[in-house]
């Protein structure tokens, strides 16, 4: 059950194996965070993300393999999940492919793409949102991103998906009001992760750190959206209003 300052004693993670999620959850084991399950398709990344946790101070930690290309396979994965942890204060969604100029020119890759950052994680929301209505309380953090704010030429699969997810989340939100059960969203700009790796630092970067430390405080309020760095928030109000001829200049 979230403590009086809305930290989660159990949760599940869907894209367990990230370093996101990897931050968050050590984040919350310095809180109250004692049972935690992970989910994620590689067992190997798996089980040395179930090994941090539980060194951080997670004292049950179980795994879930999943699949998110998966569509078809996302609900019963969640159902897998929610067995494992019992009682779920938090449900947080760190799941999604980045991609690159190159693969708008590959259908497959775009398909890709697509599916595990939006397609996927929405039929696993709404199946966590089934669950944790029927338990009449719980949380659900959304890991989205500035991307999906107004979307770039550079990764515009990528941040459309994102795009779709974000407002996914939103509608959710809306629906769950007056059930107990809480979205909120998290809106980071790019971190240095191994998703990441190789590309340049962009405007609005940060860390994982900060991303774990907002999601913390985050927790504490009913805020619907977080942005890490909270600038974030301003810089792309401002966004919305350059000319789309100016937009397609700025680098990213």
């Amino acid at each position: 059950m979230l403590d009086a300052f809305g930290q989660p004693q159990s949760a599940v993670v869907l894209g367990g194996t990230s370093d996101l999620a990897g931050a968050i959850v050590r984040a919350l084991a310095h809180r109250r965070l004692r049972t935690a399950v992970l989910g994620g398709r590689n067992e190997e990344r798996l089980a040395l993300a179930a090994r941090a946790a539980s060194a951080e101070g997670v004292r049950e930690v179980r795994t879930v393999q999943l699949d998110a290309t998966d569509v078809a396979g996302a609900a019963r994965a969640v159902d897998e999940c929610f067995d494992a942890a019992g009682s779920v204060d938090l449900v947080l969604v760190a799941i999604g492919v980045l991609s690159h100029e190159r693969d708008e020119l590959d259908p497959a890759r775009t398909a890709e793409v697509v599916t595990a950052t939006y397609s996927w994680p929405a039929v696993a929301l709404t199946r966590a949102a089934a669950h944790l209505r029927d338990q009449g309380s719980g949380r659900i953090v959304v890991l989205s991103s500035v991307a999906a704010v107004r979307v770039r030429r550079q990764n515009f699969v990528y941040a459309s998906a994102k795009s779709g997810l974000d407002s996914f989340s939103i509608g959710l939100r809306e629906a769950l009001h007056g059930t107990g059960v809480v979205v909120q969203i998290v809106r980071p700009g790019r971190v240095p992760t191994k998703m990441t790796e190789g590309l340049p630092r962009a405007p609005l970067s940060t860390t994982p750190d900060a991303v774990a430390n907002a999601v913390v405080a985050g927790l504490a309020s009913d805020t619907p959206i977080v942005w890490v760095p909270a600038s974030a928030r301003w810089a792309l109000a401002a966004a919305r209003l350059v000319p789309q001829s100016l937009w397609r200049r700025i680098p990213g």
